[in-house]
């Protein structure tokens, strides 16, 4: 497992968390923008990674196999 495979597995974690905080703090203070909340948690769900796009090091797995 490489670097950017670490960076891809902690990173998933973390944008779920944050996805979650930020929609409980929208929805405890009354804010409309717990939407916002949505982009990482989707993003977390989804496995999509930004940093591996960005850096093009770490691929996805094709057909079921790590690449």
């Amino acid at each position: 497992m490489n670097v950017y495979e670490k960076i891809r597995n902690f990173c998933r974690k973390f944008r779920i968390a944050i996805g979650l905080i930020a929609i409980a703090i929208a929805i405890l203070f009354s804010n409309p923008w717990w939407y916002l909340g949505i982009i990482p948690l989707i993003a977390g769900l989804a496995d999509f990674c930004p940093v591996c796009i960005i850096s093009k090091k770490c691929d996805l797995p094709k057909n079921g196999k790590e690449a």
